[in-house]
């Protein structure tokens, strides 16, 4: 009773035991901030405890089933999920790299899209300036030829407003002296006639036949003056003419102007402006209209003047032409000349008012063509203002372009210094696992060489247990149930043998061999070793299973299969795989490899 209180009571001490270093060791495992050392400290001194604390004869084996339950279980857990977190890291680190890269090539692109823009806007720069001088080359030329014309034209309608002044200075100084002859012949033959009226009849006869003859001689000069008078206005009327056919010519360019000056006031938006300037020439020119007549009004008064005039001499001839039939011949031939002389003022007179009109509409143009010149001046400041904030912005965005040049570099150094240094992390973080996996492994090894000794005190044991059955067999039947309770949990512990040297089970029976084989390690990516569990010899069927459901695995489960099974470099040679890639990578290698 002693012997069975005392191995209940080691039996529940090590199981208590064990159970506290399962929790205390889960807990390790599942603290996020844990480290393989930090386990691999609280594993060496959950056993440091166990063995100082427990005793038994089940306690060596309570520790195996321990460790081998803890690296199947926590510790496996553990590693995977560092291996995981490395993975992930390492996929994110990837995918920042290639988001990085693909930033580049597009600010690459921006930058080459810009470079494009910027020099097809200075070449379109260079011919809008080309165009500009161009365009005011032509407008001073077409400028100075109608300064020109215009010139001219002023210098003819000079000559011409003096001639017709000469003319009717002329017409006046005639009339002055047809009136002067008729007064003194008046007087003259009133005189007479009281005292010689046959005398003077004889005398007024000759005097008639003379003032004929110079009249005659008077009205055939006038003729050649009235001849000259005329081939001056038939010259006046060609040259009119020939001005009239470049006032359409210059109608014609005007009008091209005009359109050329309508497409640039749509560009300038100055319809407005130029509606309120045209209104305002048209008061101006009313105004200017007004002054003219206001200032021929007094022409016109001595025009009149001198109609009355003529009236009076009229009546005077009247009445010398009832003293005598000469005097009216001589008042009809006067009053024909004075009719033909009125007729050729009034065609001058319309004439001048026609050259006034004429002059009025050059006038016009000349105003239109300052007016022109204006808004084309007020073009070329706008459109050199424009230049100069074109090539402001210009200036400002190749300056933007420079900065983001710079910090995209700066960008790029950094990114490559911080995923060197992920790089260097990513290796230490791999030679630490290789490290600790080869401590693992060599730790395993020493808890074998522990095992194996530990196998052979239990045999040491068995056989003085043996040789104290035999002597207790004369017993008491409760002392021989006891006893044989006892043997057949001797016989559990002989059963349990494991050959190290072998790699697998020798002796027992099934349960024995699946506790006593040997732990499977596989090498990983890393050059380390990941414990596979004691179902690796039933891998084939396990395969089989997964092989029918690897079309329900997920992104990330493909990712982690492909991983496991040494496939991370045909992984990382697809960008941005889907489903169906990860599924054919997968049919390609693990399928065909196994």
């Amino acid at each position: 009773d002693y012997k069975r209180e005392a191995f209940m009571k080691a039996y529940m001490q090590c199981s208590n035991a064990i159970q506290k270093m399962e929790k205390d060791l889960r807990t390790a495992c599942q603290d996020p901030a844990a480290k393989f050392d930090d386990i691999l400290k609280a594993l060496d001194q959950l056993l440091n405890s166990y063995e100082t604390t427990s005793y038994g004869p089940e306690k060596w084996q309570k520790l195996a089933s321990f460790l081998r339950q803890s690296i199947d279980g926590p510790i496996l857990d553990f590693v995977k999920k560092q291996i995981d977190h490395i993975s992930s890291e390492k996929s994110s680190l990837r995918l920042k790299c290639r988001s990085i890269e693909d930033k580049m090539g597009l600010l690459a692109k921006q930058l080459e899209a810009s470079e494009k823009y910027k020099s097809d806007y200075l070449k379109r720069y260079e011919d809008a300036i080309n165009d500009k001088n161009k365009l005011a080359e032509e407008y001073m030329t077409r400028i100075a030829d109608l300064k020109r014309n215009s010139s001219s034209l002023d210098e003819r309608c000079s000559s011409l407003s003096k001639a017709l002044e000469a003319s009717k200075h002329e017409s006046i100084e005639w009339k002055r002296k047809e009136a002067k002859i008729a007064l003194e012949k008046a007087a003259a033959v009133q005189d007479r006639a009281s005292k010689q009226t046959q005398h003077r009849e004889d005398a007024l006869r000759a005097e008639i036949a003379n003032t004929i003859a110079e009249k005659e001689a008077e009205i055939k000069d006038k003729a050649l003056k009235i001849e000259q008078a005329e081939q001056r206005v038939t010259t006046l009327s060609l040259e009119l003419k020939a001005a009239e056919s470049k006032i359409k010519s210059y109608d014609i360019e005007i009008s091209a102007l005009k359109s050329d000056i309508k497409e640039l006031g749509e560009r300038l938006e100055s319809a407005n402006a130029t509606a309120q300037s045209y209104e305002k020439e048209s008061r101006i020119l009313e105004q200017e209209r007004l002054h003219l007549e206001q200032k021929y009004r007094s022409e016109f008064d001595r025009f009149e003047e001198v109609q009355e005039r003529c009236r009076n001499a009229e009546k005077e001839t009247k009445r010398a032409t009832e003293l005598a039939d000469a005097a009216r011949a001589e008042a009809a031939s006067a009053q024909k000349e004075k009719n033909e002389i009125q007729r050729v003022a009034g065609e001058r007179q319309t004439e001048i008012a026609r050259l006034e009109r004429r002059i009025e509409g050059l006038e016009r143009l000349k105003h239109d063509l300052t007016d022109e010149l204006e808004r084309f001046q007020a073009a070329e400041m706008d459109a050199v203002s424009k230049v100069s904030i074109l090539e402001a912005r210009v200036e400002e965005r190749e300056k933007e372009i420079e900065t983001l040049l710079k910090s995209n570099n700066e960008q790029r150094a950094t990114t490559v210094q911080v995923l060197e240094g992920l790089l260097e992390t990513e290796r230490a973080a791999r030679a630490e696992a290789t490290k600790r996996a080869e401590a693992l492994s060599l730790q395993l090894q020493a808890t074998q060489g522990k095992l194996d000794s530990l196998q052979q005190q239990m045999t040491t044991v068995r056989l003085n247990e043996s040789a104290l059955d035999s002597k207790l067999r004369t017993a008491s039947h409760g002392k021989r149930f006891r006893v044989e309770d006892n043997e057949t949990g001797t016989d559990s512990v002989q059963e349990i043998g494991i050959n190290i040297d072998g790699g697998g089970a020798v002796r027992g029976n099934k349960r024995s061999r699946s506790m006593t084989s040997p732990p499977n390690f596989v090498s990983t990516e890393d050059g380390g070793s990941v414990y596979r569990g004691d179902d690796y010899n039933n891998n084939n069927h396990s395969q089989q299973t997964s092989n029918e459901d690897y079309t329900k695995f997920t992104i990330p489960k493909l990712k982690q299969e492909l991983t496991k099974h040494n496939f991370g470099e045909e992984l990382l040679q697809l960008k941005n795989p889907n489903k169906k890639d990860l599924l054919a990578l997968y049919e390609k290698c693990v399928l065909r490899k196994s």
